[in-house]
């Protein structure tokens, strides 16, 4: 029997973050990420368009035959969770409930701070996972929309990321959060600088590491985890020309990310095919 993929998308390169954390904690499983970068960013798309996006990718993903599905958006897992999970047989993955369970059980103080996109901050989503495992903490959140174009350029310890670091977290700092949530794929990036800035009091939470954690626990679970030893393979689809997400993703993953594909979800959609893989 050969074993299946795990499958992972995101709009974009951030969920890289998230795959890199899986291979880092499974070695020896296989991957399939689509990067749906024709139509990135979803954070200022409507709920309905983004669930659409993500019931395409899914279909296309659930075509090569997946055991388990990632959500590695933090947007398409705060809109599309509850569709995926009724409509699919596979376990799926987001990347909010791992990073709210391992963030109310870091906190000493009851405050947590919360980083992301604006549109992750404005969808209260980390807030309201946060909450629904622990009414008592105390959620504040922070938009830091520089912090994607910083670790898409690869600024990540320079004087402007610690600057931009610093005007961001500082309120953080003042309202006393003892536990921070990089609540953005991208954020894991730019973990070094982040950790300067808050001290070493305060508890970061990296998302892609505990949704790592949580796929491994589920796969586990299943029996459906392959023979450690096996070497995993790796392969990439894209929705846009591939040039940029391969300088960015070979950043993102230390330079390791192997072909990459172009493929069509609207003709999928449409035609109900497997879209054609092109470089």
């Amino acid at each position: 029997m050969p074993w299946k993929a795990i499958g992972i998308f995101d709009s974009g390169v951030g969920g890289l973050t998230v795959l890199k954390a899986i291979t880092a904690a499974l070695p020896q499983e296989d991957t399939i990420y689509l990067g749906d970068t024709a139509r990135v960013p979803y954070g200022t798309k409507s709920p309905e368009t983004v669930i659409r996006y993500s019931r395409q990718i899914a279909s296309y993903l659930m075509s090569h035959d997946i055991k388990l599905l990632v959500v590695a958006c933090n947007t398409a897992s705060a809109v599309a969770l509850p569709t995926l999970r009724r409509e699919l047989a596979i376990p799926i993955v987001g990347v909010i409930e791992p990073g709210a369970r391992a963030a109310a059980a870091a906190t000493r103080s009851g405050k947590v701070g919360v980083i992301g996109t604006a549109a992750t901050v404005k969808s209260s989503a980390y807030t309201k996972a946060i909450k629904k495992i622990n009414p008592e903490i105390e959620v504040v959140t922070r938009a830091c929309p520089l912090f994607v174009p910083l670790a898409e350029e690869g600024w990540i310890d320079n004087e402007v990321a610690r600057l931009t670091a610093q005007t961001y977290l500082k309120p953080l700092l003042d309202e006393g959060v003892d536990t921070l949530v990089l609540g953005c794929t991208h954020y894991p990036i730019l973990k070094g600088t982040i950790a300067e800035v808050m001290g070493p009091e305060v508890t970061l939470v990296d998302s892609a590491e505990q949704t790592a954690l949580t796929v491994a626990q589920i796969l586990g679970e299943r029996k459906l985890l392959r023979p450690e030893g096996e070497q995993g393979n790796h392969h990439y689809y894209v929705t846009d020309i591939p040039a940029g997400f391969i300088r960015v993703g070979n950043r993102f993953l230390g330079g390791r990310l192997g072909d990459v594909y172009q493929v069509s979800l609207e003709d999928d959609a449409r035609e109900g095919g497997d879209g054609a893989a092109q470089d």
